[in-house]
């Protein structure tokens, strides 16, 4: 279940449910007496209503990308979910950044395009031809499956979807970055990846982290 936020819009102030107030500057909730505006001036949000505000309306949005990573040879159930994680992500306004190519990849980049969000590929080769139709910037970075570090360490967290030998390097490294991981659908079975059921809670636990709620 998500946190309900309540937001008082035409002061810019974000408050939780124990009255703390978040200071997107700082991405810290601040739990000092705070005098708030008339209840009847909030409206209630989730926490991915929260984090489309903050990355929409703030002033202070997150530049940092999300991670989402998976293999070529996918599953049509990763590749849905995939696509709804992109979905979901680029509805947030939260930049993505995957490897740039098929599968999970392409998929991601479709959901993110979908809603008019941004995404990154950053591809092995040297030939940005190489990306998929739907990434949003090319990065030809011609260091091959090195560029599987540079996501990694990149990404403020991670969704795998899948695994394949290149997947479970981006998610050992940034585990080893001592970034937050979630996995779905046949994700490694690494220490400290965050399993979960689906795309919807996948990005709910990224809201959560981007709102320090983690």
């Amino acid at each position: 279940m998500s946190v309900t936020f309540r937001l008082y819009r035409t002061v810019g102030a974000l408050f939780d449910a124990q009255g703390r107030r978040f200071d997107p500057t700082r991405r810290e909730w601040l739990s000092e007496s705070t005098t708030k505006p008339s209840p009847d001036a909030s409206e209630p949000l989730d926490v991915l209503a929260a984090v489309s505000w903050l990355q929409r309306e703030s002033g202070y949005p997150v530049h940092i990308p999300i991670g989402v990573v998976g293999p070529r040879e996918a599953s049509s159930e990763q590749l849905s979910a995939a696509l709804k994680v992109g979905e979901l992500l680029g509805d947030c306004r939260l930049t993505v950044l995957c490897g740039g190519r098929q599968g999970v990849m392409q998929a991601v980049c479709e959901g993110v395009a979908r809603v008019g969000g941004l995404s990154i590929g950053l591809l092995p080769g040297a030939d940005a031809g190489e990306a998929n139709r739907f990434v949003g910037v090319a990065i030809a970075t011609g260091i091959g499956e090195a560029r599987n570090a540079l996501i990694a360490r990149a990404s403020f967290c991670l969704i795998a979807i899948g695994n394949s030998l290149g997947t479970l390097s981006e998610v050992a490294l940034a585990r080893q970055f001592g970034k937050h991981v979630i996995g779905l659908y046949g994700a490694a079975q690494v220490d400290g990846v965050e399993h979960v059921a689906g795309a919807q809670e996948a990005v709910e636990r990224v809201a959560e982290a981007v709102l320090a709620l983690l």
